[in-house]
């Protein structure tokens, strides 16, 4: 099936990763989703014998994501990147660290499916920001984040994907980052 759309996009901070378990913030929305790039890294080798490639492996190594919304409030954008807020203002400090989060998106399939997504770990960062003059036509700038995002310490896993048209699991599947 086909991707027609992407929307609901939530995060939600990752307050514990280790061996014994794993323990997530309550998942809070943005409004506006616009795009969202999921990149892993993958590096591949392939064993030769007989003069023949006789073995393949894989591995994944960071996975990049990138999103662009209409809308990142300023109380969102210092959640997302370790920054704080006092009277209304952002203060970004160069010494900031960035909490580790899980994102959930969905997205619209042809055949009326929806894809649901979920990155298990990852950490956002400063990314280059453009402002460009009003001309003759309106021409809209999105706000944007990238991040990088790992494997969890306590099971290994990355990511969570499901195709449904099951309309119950549209609400249950941003209660929480653990709820499926």
């Amino acid at each position: 099936m086909a991707k027609i759309g992407v929307k609901k996009f939530y995060y939600a901070v990752c307050t514990k990763d280790d061996e014994t378990g794993v323990t997530y913030g309550t998942p809070k929305r943005i409004v506006g989703l616009n795009t969202i790039d999921i990149n892993p890294s993958v590096q591949r080798a392939t064993a030769y014998g007989d003069d023949l490639p006789l073995e393949t492996a894989s591995n994944i190594n960071e996975i990049t994501v990138s999103f662009d919304s209409v809308y990142l409030p300023l109380e969102d954008r210092a959640s997302l990147l370790g920054h704080t807020i006092t009277d209304g203002v952002m203060i970004s400090k160069t010494d900031d660290t960035a909490p580790y989060v899980a994102i959930m998106f969905e997205s619209q399939q042809t055949q009326g499916a929806v894809q649901y997504e979920k990155l298990l770990k990852g950490k956002f960062a400063e990314t280059q920001e453009t402002f460009n003059t009003k001309g003759e036509n309106i021409e809209y700038q999105m706000h944007g984040l990238e991040g990088s995002f790992v494997a969890r310490a306590h099971d290994g896993q990355w990511r969570r994907t499901t195709v449904s048209t099951d309309t119950g699991l549209a609400t249950s599947w941003y209660a929480s980052v653990d709820a499926s």
